[in-house]
């Protein structure tokens, strides 16, 4: 296979702080022109993103990507659902863990990929307090030792 180029654009920490990542999935994002233009300007934010499945489809919420200073009229909407590029069979698979199991879809990183935006999805589950506890004891030990 040909080298890959991938460069890292925004990595969500906050993610794997509050969630067990279980398994991750390489998305495709559907995106307007000044949205691609603010991406690979660092220029967005996970905030409470996630992404949920609807009509069959599956849709990154909540993720932010700011107006493109350059784009006037032809801006974008900072919080508008995108949808994420999969395969019908990779959505019913997900649909099957989140309904059943209690998961939870989480984008943990955004990168340029040849060329391209995609995002990692990671199939989530919920930390409880005592477990994020534990996490920033095995932090603050790395820390020291």
């Amino acid at each position: 296979m040909a080298d890959e180029h991938v460069k890292l654009l925004l990595l969500n920490k906050k993610a794997r702080f509050n969630f067990f990542i279980d398994e991750t999935l390489e998305c495709g994002i559907e995106l307007q022109g000044t949205e691609v233009k603010s991406l690979r300007e660092n220029r967005f934010s996970f905030g409470d993103s996630y992404a949920r499945i609807k009509e069959g489809q599956l849709y990154l919420i909540g993720f932010h990507i700011s107006p493109y200073p350059f784009g006037n009229l032809h801006n974008h909407e900072p919080e508008r659902e995108r949808k994420l590029l999969v395969h019908k069979e990779e959505i019913r698979k997900l649909r099957k863990k989140v309904e059943e199991k209690g998961f939870t879809l989480v984008p943990i990183k955004v990168y340029l990929k040849n060329g391209l935006i995609k995002v990692e999805l990671g199939i989530c589950r919920g930390k409880k307090l005592y477990d994020k506890r534990e996490t920033i004891k095995q932090r603050d030990l790395e820390r020291e030792g």
